[in-house]
C-alpha cells in the first residue's frame, strides 16, 4: 500500500469535500425544476472504487440511502472490464439497488486515471413526477429502473431516454434535470482526475482508504464512551395515510465498541409510508452519528461498528412488492427512537423530538395549453428543544434538509396564491427549553387541480425530554369540513387549503424557564399570556408570572 502522511490526507480530504459541494451547487444552478433550482431536493457523493461512500455533502441524510446501493448493483450486473470511461448509470428501484423511492433518480459515473479507475462520480436529484398515483405497492407509483447504461461511452442511449421521458408527466423537466445531473457529475469526474495527476493516483486511493479508517477510529471512540448496556426506547407512528397507530421500537445495544440497533416494526401496508433496508440504514447512520460525534466524516469508515435489523417484510424493512414513495414519513420516526434511546445512554447530550414529520404536499394540474403541472413541497415544522438552547422553529428536521419555496417562485410557476406562511402560536413544547414551533401555510387555488398530503404526528405529538412537555401535532383543512384525509382529492377554483405542521418538543421542566424568556417569547407572539401562566405559573409564584407576562 502506498504510504501517506496524515497531513496529506487531510489535504485530499478537504480536496474531496470541496468536490462533492461545488457538485450541489453546479446540480442546483444547472436545474430547471422548482423542487431542485429552489428547494434544492438533491444530493452528491463521492464513491471508492469498490463502491464505498467517499465523500458526501452535507445536502439530504436520506439520500444516503439512494447512493449506497448502486454501486454494488451496477458491479453485479456488469464486468469490471465491460465498464468504460464516460458510462453514465441510471437508476431509481428501491429493489435494484437504484434509489429508496422511485422519484429519486441517481446518475452514477466511473471516474478513471488513465486506465485505472479511481472511483465513481454520484448525484441523485428528486424528479417531482411520478404524480396522483396509487400506493397499494410499487407498481403503481412510478416508472422502475434497474442500474442501466444511460450512456455508453460517452454516448447516449436516446431510446432507453425516450423511454423514461415518455413515462412522466413533465418530460421537460425531467430532460433539464438530468442534464443538470450529468454536468454535476462530469465536473466531478474533471475534478477528481485533476486531484489523481496533481497527487498520483495510487496516492489519492490510499488517502480515500485512510478517510475511511479514521471515520471508523472516531465512531469506535465514541461508542466505547457509552457505558455497555442495552438502550430501548418506544415511539408510535401515525399518518393520514391510515387509521392505526403502529407501536415502533428499538433496542440498541453498546458492547465494547460496537453498537447493534435493533428494530421491531408491524408487518409492511398497503400505502406508501414502508421503508426499504438501505432507507433503514441510512437514518440509522445519521441519528447515530448526529449524536455520538456531528464531526465524524461522512463515508462508509462511521458504519463498519454499527449493525442494523429489523423483521423483513415489515413496515421498517420492507419487501417487494411493497410501495415505499412516502418512506421519508417512518424514516423520521426511526430517527426519533434511535435518539430516545441514546437519551438515556447519553443524558445531555440529546435534543427532544422535533416535528417528527416530513409534511408533503402534492398539486397537479392541466395548463390552458393541455400540458401537465406538478408542484411538490415538503414543509418544515419545529426542532427539538436542545440541552443548553431552545429549539429551531420553521425548520426540516433529521432525514429531509429541503429548503421552501419562496412565495414569489411559487405564485409565478403555479396557478396558486400563498394566503399565509407564518409560525404557529402555542405549537413548540414547553420547557426549561422551549421547542421550535410548527409552520401554517395557506394556499388558495386559483384553477382546479389535485390535491393530496401526506403528514404524521396527528394524534402522537413530539416528546420533551428531562421533564419537558410534548410539542402540538399536525393539522390539514382542505376546506368545506375536509380534514386530515388520507388519498388524494379534487380542488376547485377558490378553494383554500390550511397545512399546519408540529413543533418541537421541549428539553427540562418548565419550572426552570427563565421570566426573561418568558417575556421574550410572550413579546413575539410565540405564546399568549394565558398559556405563560397555564404552563409556567404555579404555587406562591404565580403572581410573579402574572406580572411578567403584562
Amino acid at each position: 500500500m502506498t504510504k501517506i502522511d496524515p497531513i496529506t490526507v487531510e489535504v485530499i480530504g478537504s480536496a474531496l469535500t470541496s468536490i462533492v459541494e461545488e457538485m450541489g451547487e453546479a446540480l442546483v444552478r444547472a436545474s430547471y425544476s422548482t423542487n431542485i433550482k429552489e428547494r434544492r431536493d438533491c444530493s452528491t457523493a463521492l464513491f471508492d472504487r469498490h463502491g464505498n461512500t467517499l465523500c458526501q455533502a452535507e445536502h439530504i441524510p436520506m439520500h444516503l440511502g439512494s447512493f449506497i446501493g448502486i454501486i454494488p448493483h451496477i458491479n453485479k450486473r456488469y464486468a469490471a472490464k465491460d465498464i468504460k470511461p464516460g458510462d453514465v448509470f441510471i437508476g431509481n428501484d428501491a429493489y435494484e439497488g437504484g434509489a429508496t423511492h422511485l422519484p429519486d433518480i441517481v446518475l452514477a459515473e466511473p471516474i478513471f486515471h488513465g486506465d485505472t479507475m479511481v472511483g465513481w462520480a454520484v448525484n441523485t436529484a428528486h424528479h417531482a413526477d411520478f404524480a396522483d398515483r396509487g400506493h397499494a405497492h410499487i407498481y403503481q407509483e412510478g416508472l422502475r429502473i434497474p442500474p442501466v447504461r444511460l450512456y455508453r461511452e460517452g454516448e447516449l442511449q436516446q431510446d432507453l431516454q425516450d423511454m423514461f421521458l415518455l413515462n412522466c408527466q413533465v418530460p421537460h423537466e425531467r430532460l433539464s434535470d438530468l442534464r443538470a445531473q450529468m454536468s454535476a457529475n462530469r465536473l466531478c469526474v474533471q475534478r477528481m482526475q485533476d486531484l489523481c495527476t496533481k497527487y498520483g493516483a495510487d496516492k489519492v486511493l490510499a488517502a480515500g482508504d485512510a478517510l475511511q479508517d479514521y471515520a471508523e477510529r472516531k465512531m469506535r471512540a465514541g461508542i466505547a464512551a457509552i457505558p455497555d448496556g442495552t438502550y430501548s426506547f418506544t415511539d408510535y407512528f401515525d399518518s393520514n395515510q391510515f387509521s392505526d397507530v403502529m407501536e415502533l421500537k428499538v433496542d440498541i445495544t453498546v458492547k465494547g465498541d460496537a453498537m447493534h440497533l435493533a428494530f421491531d416494526a408491524p408487518p409492511q401496508v398497503p400505502a406508501g409510508l414502508n421503508v426499504i433496508y438501505t432507507a433503514l440504514l441510512a437514518t440509522s447512520y445519521y441519528a447515530v452519528k448526529a449524536v455520538i460525534d456531528p464531526t465524524i466524516l461522512p463515508n462508509a469508515g462511521l458504519s463498519r461498528p454499527i449493525t442494523v435489523e429489523a423483521p423483513h417484510g415489515s413496515l421498517l424493512n420492507c419487501r417487494h412488492p411493497a410501495a415505499v414513495d412516502g418512506r421519508i414519513a417512518a424514516c423520521q420516526r426511526v430517527a426519533d427512537l434511535v435518539q430516545g434511546a441514546l437519551a438515556k445512554a447519553l443524558p445531555g447530550k440529546v435534543t427532544a423530538a422535533g416535528n417528527g414529520a416530513c409534511t408533503g404536499a402534492l398539486f397537479t394540474g392541466t395548463r390552458e395549453d393541455g400540458s401537465l403541472w406538478v408542484y411538490l413541497e415538503t414543509i418544515g415544522g419545529g426542532g427539538g428543544a436542545r440541552p443548553t438552547a431552545d429549539g429551531l422553529s420553521g425548520v426540516h428536521v433529521h432525514m429531509t434538509n429541503t429548503s421552501n419555496l419562496p412565495v414569489e417562485a411559487l405564485e409565478l410557476e403555479y396557478p396558486l396564491t400563498l394566503l399565509r406562511y407564518e409560525l404557529v402560536n402555542g405549537s413548540a413544547g414547553a420547557g426549561t427549553w422551549r421547542g421550535g414551533m410548527g409552520l401554517r401555510r395557506v394556499y388558495r387555488i386559483e384553477a382546479d387541480c389535485r390535491f393530496s398530503v401526506e403528514g404524521g404526528r396527528l394524534a402522537v405529538y413530539p416528546w420533551g425530554l428531562e421533564g419537558g412537555l410534548q410539542a402540538t401535532g399536525s393539522h390539514f383543512d382542505f376546506g368545506n369540513g375536509q380534514q386530515n384525509l388520507p388519498g388524494t382529492v379534487q380542488l376547485r377554483t377558490g378553494q383554500v387549503v390550511e397545512l399546519v405542521t408540529p413543533g418541537g418538543g421541549g428539553y427540562g421542566s418548565p419550572s426552570g424557564r427563565s421570566l426573561e424568556a418568558i417575556r421574550r417569547d410572550i413579546k413575539e407572539e410565540r405564546i399568549t399570556p394565558e398559556f405563560a401562566e397555564r404552563v409556567y405559573g404555579h404555587g406562591a409564584e404565580q403572581k410573579i408570572y402574572r406580572a411578567a407576562t403584562a
